[in-house]
């Protein structure tokens, strides 16, 4: 058996079993040894069959003897039967769907069987102990049964060898491994898993792998080696050995995610890039014009990008604040120190910035922003989307925006009289092309895939500074792993007059009394967003269907029920562009009051008017989705509400709910859903591209810090890993395949 084999030609598959596999991207031999448990089961304790009890996980040593095929009486299942002994008593056995257990285990053969201890049929001359329990005897016709056991090989008691070793309290010698639970799906089990992973450790496979962590580093880290770590991961004998070869898979996943990010710094850096001094008193001037005072967060951040541009390389930096912190006051003050500042050599023209959102209601939220910020000096302002292009000044109206052709718009920014462009997916397209671009700010930059980051990167010979933004509350330890490459900025100060979101969890029984307190906000002129997790209602058909508020119905209900004085409309990914930007220009103008929708609004949507929020089947969303939300009715100085409807009686859910109410700000949420969901839920590991061993990594800040530390430290002597063979082989395998969206 080779290392590489397909899966296929080294054990039997059913169709079934081979189609699970190719959905869990199995192939080779390989690929099963590096899939790790999520977790382990119970262990198994050694027990003499007359100390049993009906539900006990135990080990039990004996000789197994009437063994017989079987099929079953009403449903013809095949199965084997036997008896197992041991001097205190006899216990019956059964393997269903098992037949060929009857050929491999010999009658009188001495086995050693774990499994749970169910209850069978009470039997005549059974007999009851002094609490009501029924107990296994030599003369209760064994009514206790263990189903499905599973056998332990190498294990025994000792005073085996004594006649059915008669000694009445044995410990068990050899070795006993925990067991391992893994991700399933139809088809493969975790029994499945176990015992075909246990047969390619058998065969030593494991030890023809290479160890790709340096010796020096495994012992500074007191880290297992990987063939014994694959071991201990997949069979350990004790807890301890199976935390220490998670630990290890754990630093080795974080560490090789810092050295593809740390060596993509590395060369980013080295490119060319244009070097901005600013007039600090110029910026300040800029600043002073806001519409509010800068915060101390904001003034710190916008010091911190002004310095990243004075500097050799394009900058790389992450700037991670609250929903309404200021991030794009902070994008516009720096887009203004780019856009005042002459191309190399010239005493004409300006450089340019590149503004790109992930949805059109953000980029036109964002072009109108910057025309506010911008409006005072003679900026142009370009905006492209899908579905049109507009420019800032109108030669007709110089305060207003106008529509132009694409055509036209493309040539301006081509020959650099448009120096500030905002767009979607658009700016990426082969024909935008920029003449001096020197500045990318990237808004909400979770939603944008590694490629389509670089491909703005790459517009221009000069590579522009780059400001990823985001408003999702990420812990620290996360950001730093994903986001290995970025320098990071917290903007974690609200501006003065922002009062905290008052945050109600409300049950079944309270809905009367909260619609009530939000027809008086209605009434007093504000309006509410209602978020539901559907837009239809369910198929009743599909048995898997999520049955919860669709924005649909929920909209006709409380049209009809509850809010009929009022306007209703509704906003999901289903509709047209066009359709939503109506809607949302209607909800922006007070013509509607009431916004029933999905979690679409959850990005950029500004309405300072709409200081209420409703969100349904809050337990449906997680803890940061839920922040984000929240954030949508934290734009104006009026105090601002949320209202979390659960339809869930769970304790655990409760709890997470009620932390949205205690937490201070996004960060400390993230943190907090990180504690109560688990790190593999934490805004789901699909998102974030880590396996769950890595993602347990992101709760030990100390780990985190020491795989960056390392991944510095050898790129600082060996930047082309020339020393490390292993190290680059893994680093070229993965560039390009770790994605975090």
């Amino acid at each position: 058996m080779a290392i590489d084999l397909l899966i296929e030609e080294c054990f039997r598959l059913t169709k079934i079993q081979r189609g699970a596999l190719k959905k869990l991207g199995l192939l080779t031999t390989k690929d099963l040894l590096f899939y790790f448990p999520i977790r382990y089961g119970d262990v198994a304790q050694f027990k003499l069959i007359h100390d049993l009890q009906k539900g006990d996980y135990a080990l039990v040593y004996g000789r197994i003897n009437k063994l017989e095929k079987k099929r079953g009486f009403r449903k013809k299942i095949p199965m084997t039967r036997g008896v197992l002994e041991d001097a205190t008593g006899k216990l019956s056995v059964v393997w269903f769907h098992q037949p060929y257990i009857a050929e491999m285990l010999k009658p009188g053969q001495f086995v050693a069987l774990k499994g749970k201890i169910s209850a069978g049929p009470l039997r005549r001359g059974s007999r009851l102990d002094e609490s009501g329990t029924r107990r296994a005897s030599e003369t209760s016709k064994y009514e206790l049964s263990m189903i499905n056991p599973d056998q332990e090989e190498s294990v025994r008691p000792e005073g085996a060898d004594t006649p059915l070793f008669e000694r009445r309290t044995q410990t068990h010698k050899g070795k006993i491994s925990l067991w391992g639970v893994y991700p399933e799906t139809k088809g493969i089990t975790s029994r499945w898993f176990h015992y075909t992973i246990k047969k390619i450790l058998a065969g030593g496979l494991h030890e023809q792998l290479e160890d790709p962590l340096p010796d020096y580093i495994r012992k500074r880290y007191h880290l297992p080696q990987l063939s014994t770590a694959l071991v201990w991961i997949h069979v350990p004998q004790k807890v301890p050995d199976a935390e220490a070869a998670r630990k290890r898979f754990a630093f080795e996943e974080i560490f090789f995610i810092q050295l593809e990010r740390q060596k993509m710094r590395r060369e980013y850096k080295e490119n060319l890039s244009y070097r901005v001094a600013s007039n600090k008193k110029d910026i300040e001037e800029f600043i002073k014009r806001f519409p509010f005072a800068a915060t101390t967060a904001q003034n710190r951040s916008i010091g911190a990008i002004l310095s990243d541009f004075e500097k050799q390389g394009p900058m790389s930096r992450l700037l991670e604040g609250d929903v309404g912190s200021g991030k794009t006051a902070v994008a516009a003050a720096t887009a203004y120190a780019i856009v005042s500042s002459r191309p190399p050599g010239q005493n004409f023209g300006t450089l340019q910035v590149a503004y790109m959102t992930p949805t059109e209601i953000l980029a036109k939220q964002q072009f109108e922003n910057f025309i506010s910020f911008f409006s005072h000096l003679p900026i142009h302002i370009g905006l492209i989307t899908s579905s049109g292009c507009q420019k800032f000044p109108s030669k007709i109206n110089p305060h207003a925006a106008t529509d132009i052709s694409r055509t036209q718009l493309l040539r301006w920014v081509l020959n650099g009289e448009i120096p500030i462009v905002v767009g979607t997916h658009s700016l990426i397209q082969k024909v935008v092309a920029f003449k001096h671009l020197a500045y990318v700010i990237i808004d909400e930059q979770h939603r944008f895939g590694v490629e389509q980051r670089k491909k703005l990167l790459r517009k221009t010979k000069c590579v522009p500074h780059l400001l990823s933004m985001t408003a999702t509350p990420i812990p620290r330890t996360l950001a730093l792993t994903i986001y290995g490459d970025l320098d990071l900025t917290l903007l974690d100060e609200m501006p003065a007059g922002r009062k905290p979101v008052i945050t109600k969890i409300v049950l079944p029984n309270e809905r009367e009394t909260v619609y009530e307190e939000i027809r008086k906000e209605l009434r007093a002129g504000r309006q509410c967003y209602v978020v539901t997790p559907r837009i239809d209602e369910p198929d009743p058909a599909k048995i898997f269907a999520i049955h919860a508020k669709s924005a649909k119905k929920e909209a006709a209900r409380l049209k009809k029920d509850v809010f009929p004085e009022f306007e209703i409309a509704i906003m999901h990914s289903k509709l047209k562009d066009s359709e939503k930007e109506k809607t949302m220009e209607q909800f922006k103008d007070g013509k509607i009051n009431i916004l029933v929708s999905t979690s679409i609004v959850e990005v950029g949507v500004n309405v300072p008017n709409a200081t209420t929020i409703v969100i349904e089947g809050a337990e449906r969303f997680g803890l940061a989705q839920l922040h984000q939300l929240r954030g949508r009715v934290l734009r104006s100085a009026h105090q601002a509400r949320c209202y979390v409807f659960a339809d869930t009686k769970s304790k655990n859910s409760l709890e997470r709910l009620a932390a949205l109410g205690r937490a201070k700000n996004g960060f400390e949420l993230a943190e907090l859903d990180l504690n109560l969901r688990g790190s593999g839920e934490l805004s789901g590991k699909k998102q974030w591209g880590l396996s769950d061993v890595g993602m347990e990594a992101i709760r030990n800040i100390k780990m985190v810090e020491a795989a960056r530390e390392e991944a510095r430290r050898i790129l600082a002597e060996d930047p082309e890993l020339k020393k490390y063979p292993l190290l680059s082989e893994r680093v070229r395998d993965e560039d390009g395949q770790i994605h975090f969206e």
